[in-house]
């Protein structure tokens, strides 16, 4: 029985959360329908390096690679072989062996690379000799990838000149989860109701400059209102001068996730994505946007080059410069074109953008129709 591949230098989060968690769980389940539809054999490594070491060792016995049609894996922020716990791998040759083996046998192999953030000094934090040594360890990553993979993928395809792998490169951003979306009404609520999910304690996410919109917004009555959504140890480390911005009667904060979160996504008309505009967030592509769109939301979200690319292919929403007047006037915008972008979620973001779709492009861009 034919089979693709999935190789993962690391261990599947078992509750993801955060971003970076998620993908890889549901990349899984999206080639675990191709598989299905394909009549395929899904095969799965992961884990630390001994644990990969033992479900390759399995594959080679088994002889799965005469009958394998690719090979999908996915890296961290964190250069390959030290994701082990520690950073120091108990098993140093298992990556090459796979990669140099799947390379002999001819078998296309794919890598999401996740990240460059290590190229920009203001967004990496390590200095001096630890700077250095782990840059140097990230460059040797890209080489690495050069040598076996034939294509990588990317978040956007405004990452790719940050990116030095000699491969084919191609945006396979994040997915929606292909499930109903819940849509009661295409009539916006007056006042109308935002949110906003995500991190508080970094201004380049935006929430200070959307936080001043809604005090211009509201300078002369309640035109709308605000629902901010994030991690209770976030709100509890704000300066009390910060807190007492969020103290208003039209913003809500809430400490929710899950199920919950679903919940709250019901009672509101849209959501915002107000990053600051800069290098790094024109190529990066936040998995809330796909988050909010799986819920059937609207977006008013800042022109970054990636998301509005993404934003503006539906359209899914209002794009806006990243100051408060610009935010202002994307809110007193998206009234009068709310059912439409109602419309264009429920008519084409599933179909174009789902997890299972990035699961058929990425084997189409590694095999094209050769099942």
């Amino acid at each position: 029985m034919k089979n693709i591949l999935i190789y993962y230098p690391f261990t599947i989060a078992a509750n993801p959360k955060s971003g970076s968690a998620i993908r890889p769980v549901e990349m899984i389940k999206a080639f675990e329908l191709y598989a299905q539809k394909h009549e395929l054999e899904l095969i799965i490594i992961s884990g630390n390096t001994t644990e990969r070491r033992l479900l390759w060792n399995k594959v080679l016995q088994e002889r799965k690679l005469e009958q394998t049609l690719f090979c999908y894996s996915e890296n961290q922020t964190i250069p390959l072989w030290l994701t082990d716990a520690g950073h120091i791998p108990k098993d140093w040759k298992i990556d090459k062996d796979v990669f140099k083996t799947l390379k002999k046998h001819d078998i296309p192999v794919g890598v999401f690379y996740r990240d460059v953030y290590w190229k920009f000094d203001e967004l990496y934090s390590l200095k001096g000799l630890k700077k250095f040594i782990m840059q140097s360890i990230y460059k040797l990553e890209e080489k690495f990838y050069g040598k076996y993979v034939h294509t990588v993928f990317l978040p956007s395809d405004a990452m790719g000149k940050y990116v030095n792998i000699n491969a084919t490169k191609m945006a396979l951003p994040p997915g929606g989860r292909f499930t109903e979306i819940k849509s009661s009404t295409n009539e916006i609520q007056n006042p109308f109701k935002g949110i906003y999910v995500g991190g508080i304690n970094n201004d380049d996410y935006g929430l200070p400059t959307l936080v001043d919109a809604y005090d211009a917004l509201n300078k002369s009555g309640i035109q709308g209102k605000l629902v901010i959504v994030c991690r209770k140890d976030e709100f509890n480390d704000l300066p009390r001068a910060d807190k007492d911005k969020l103290n208003k009667s039209y913003i809500e904060v809430k400490h929710v996730s899950g199920a919950e979160l679903q919940k709250v996504y019901e009672e509101v008309d849209f959501a915002f994505i107000p990053r600051k505009r800069s290098v790094y967030n024109d190529f990066a592509v936040p998995i809330k946007m796909v988050e909010y769109l799986t819920a059937g939301l609207p977006i008013i979200a800042t022109n970054c080059s990636a998301q509005e690319d993404f934003i503006a292919s539906g359209p899914y929403g209002v794009l806006t410069g990243d100051d408060a007047e610009s935010l202002v006037e994307g809110m007193q915008a998206i009234p009068s074109h709310f059912a439409e972008y109602k419309q264009n979620i429920q008519r084409t973001f599933l179909q174009k953008h789902a997890w299972n779709e990035r699961a058929e492009q990425a084997a189409h861009a590694l095999i094209g129709g050769n099942q």
